[in-house]
């Protein structure tokens, strides 16, 4: 598979240094607004091409799949204009800005018989897997509750400070947590409560959620873009609990029993980053002709949007020139 990366910043290298080492993909080329930057991408990381315009690599003939990795204020845009074009697409999260251009260019692709997925990496994990199959085995009982915490100090970062970047901790960092409670407990949420600590600009620095399900089981999530976390996330049940180490990409899961004693331990398998298994999942349903990844269905990508939508417009984040 011939593939193409669109923005040449830290997390398409981050891309560029995964593909670089799968043989089933060749990194075919990459763009920047700058050709120069490009250049410099595309020798750093081994592509045959350099574009100093998005236009340029998206009417490339050779290519089967473009990787976005611009900010979220712009995924919308270059989504289309791949679309448009006839590419696969495997959209950098958060998937868009806001639900609404979500449903858009979901329906777009389906429409024009495209593959387009969210790149929501923690989706698409072996310890996402062996997650489901710790609760199935009712190892910890019933589970009520859970936790879990994303933060980093990166607030200085444009795409995280800027308002017409789309920027904050809940779109960044913050949808993790949201994604993590949604792969254990599911997208029945009856209640959402937000609160958040707003920069100058607007934006949430700092973000507090609690999501309260139909069945009377609640997801307390966090996401601070001003400091470290443990990065943890928690699941208790009435005969135990499980510890997952780093929810942004599981360094291990442990369980431990009510009375606090460790009952089993999972390390997580060797990786090169943790993005090839969402490349592996977009090949994988190019070859059977789906225009879309189970990991990530479409249906679950614009109720996550939703979902931060409504937490945006409880705490007062709206982005220039948006509604919602």
């Amino acid at each position: 598979m011939k593939m193409g990366i669109l923005g040449a910043g830290g997390i398409a290298g981050t891309m560029a240094g995964t593909i670089r080492e799968m043989p089933q993909v060749t990194s075919w080329a990459v763009a920047s607004r700058s050709l120069e930057k490009a250049e410099k991408f595309a020798e750093k990381y081994g592509f045959e091409k350099a574009y100093g315009s998005y236009e340029d690599l998206v009417s490339d003939p050779e290519l089967d799949l473009i990787y976005i990795a611009t900010p979220h204020s712009h995924h919308y845009e270059h989504i289309r204009l791949c679309l448009e074009h006839g590419k696969n697409v495997l959209a950098e999260k958060s998937f868009t800005q806001n639900a609404a251009q979500a449903k858009e260019v979901l329906a777009m692709a389906e429409e024009k018989g495209l593959l387009l997925t969210e790149a929501i990496w923690t989706r698409y994990m072996p310890m996402r897997k062996k997650l489901d199959e710790i609760l199935a085995s009712g190892v910890i009982g019933k589970p009520s509750s859970l936790y879990a915490t994303l933060s980093y100090p990166i607030m200085e970062k444009e795409r995280i400070h800027e308002p017409s970047l789309a920027g904050g901790a809940l779109l960044d960092i913050g949808v993790y947590p949201i994604n993590f409670a949604s792969m254990v407990f599911g997208d029945d949420v009856k209640e959402v409560k937000a609160t958040a600590v707003l920069t100058e600009k607007g934006v949430d620095g700092i973000m507090q959620i609690t999501l309260i399900y139909q069945d009377g089981k609640m997801a307390v999530l966090h996401a601070d873009a001003n400091a470290a976390s443990n990065r943890e996330g928690a699941i208790y049940g009435d005969k135990g609990y499980i510890m997952v180490q780093n929810i942004n990409n599981c360094e291990g899961i442990r369980v431990y029993n009510k009375n606090h004693e460790l009952i089993a331990e999972y390390e997580t398998p060797k990786q090169i980053t943790g993005y090839e298994y969402e490349v592996e999942a977009c090949m994988e349903a190019m070859k059977k002709g789906a225009l879309e990844c189970p990991q990530m269905p479409h249906s679950e990508t614009i109720l996550i949007m939703e979902l931060m939508d409504s937490i945006r417009k409880q705490v007062g984040v709206i982005y220039p020139g948006e509604t919602l």
